[in-house]
């Protein structure tokens, strides 16, 4: 279900150039104006990892993406999409930024990766790109702890999920269900500062072909329409998924009007479900009127919980 994904985590966190509506504006400093626009600053939420804070530049023609010894070009992206399954095909040249964005991060994540296993005297000549990864990733990690009240608030808000079955016989489940959460998260912010580490360029005349259609989706749609949204990503035949299915059509009538309520099927839009960091399902995602994601949810959760979230973004 995904192509070239190194990490999609569940994030808690905003896009990098999300800003609130109330933010004061201020000028530019001299340096800031000489930078190159970022590209989140100028297509908000085209980038979701590695390329958040990649910044828009006039590169030779034919190339997409420089960064350091790395460089991209758009023929690369164009046989990517090619060798895709043809089920996502379609989904992937609407999303082709999405792509480079993935090839860009595994090629700068493995480098950076490699490097830092060197300097802890770790061999790495005997694994493969996948397994360097996975150890960079479980060095990152390592501090990532679950109390035992957090514990306690997934199985409340889950508990039919898990077959009604007592929290002592599922705690460990559970406790190693919410750490691979965290250190997904963990991962997912180190993705999203690398453009802090490696100068990153994107080709600022395709990116602006990109722009477009990759906001051609019923999410980006939602979050530009000046109204809060809650978005469901899950999947028919998923039990938590299923149990929540009348919840969004009752909240759907309680919002009318007031707020946008969306279901997105993992399996029928598996690039978009991917765009948004979403690796296990179900999850809520709560964006304001200003399209501000503002918190996420795992698993299922009930209307009561829903309408409290809600009421926090001024949706009654």
């Amino acid at each position: 279900m995904r192509v070239l994904i190194i990490v999609v985590a569940v994030l808690a966190l905003t896009l990098a150039s999300m800003r609130a509506a109330d933010k004061p504006a201020t000028a530019p400093t001299q340096a800031a104006a000489l930078q190159p626009a970022a590209i989140n600053d100028t297509y908000p939420g085209l980038a979701s990892s590695g390329l958040t804070l990649a910044r828009l530049a006039d590169l030779p023609k034919g190339t997409v993406l420089k960064a350091g010894d790395l460089t991209i070009a758009e023929k690369e992206v164009a046989d990517e999409i090619a060798k895709a399954p043809k089920e996502v095909q379609d989904q992937l040249k609407k999303n082709a930024f999405f792509l480079l964005e993935q090839m860009a991060t595994r090629h700068l994540l493995l480098q950076e990766a490699k490097a830092a296993l060197a300097k802890d005297g770790k061999d790495t000549s005997d694994l493969s790109e996948q397994g360097v990864v996975k150890a960079f990733f479980a060095k990152l990690t390592a501090d990532a702890e679950v109390s035992d009240e957090e514990i306690a608030e997934f199985y409340k808000n889950n508990k039919d999920a898990v077959g009604g079955a007592e929290l002592d016989k599922v705690k460990p489940q559970i406790a190693a269900y919410l750490r691979q959460q965290k250190q997904q998260e963990l991962v997912a912010r180190h993705i999203k500062v690398m453009g802090q580490r490696t100068a990153i360029e994107v080709s600022a005349a395709w990116a602006k072909q990109q722009a477009a259609p990759a906001k051609d989706n019923p999410v980006d749609k939602a979050r530009a329409s000046g109204k809060p949204s809650l978005v469901d990503f899950g999947s028919k035949g998923c039990r938590p998924c299923d149990m929540l299915a009348p919840i969004l059509e009752a909240l759907k009538i309680k919002y009318d009007g007031k707020a946008n309520v969306l279901f997105v099927s993992v399996v029928q839009d598996q690039i978009l479900a991917a765009r948004y960091g979403i690796d296990s399902i179900p999850v809520q995602v709560f964006f304001d009127k200003d399209g501000k994601e503002v918190s996420r949810h795992v698993g299922f959760f009930p209307q009561e919980e829903i309408e409290k979230r809600m009421a926090k973004m001024g949706v009654k």
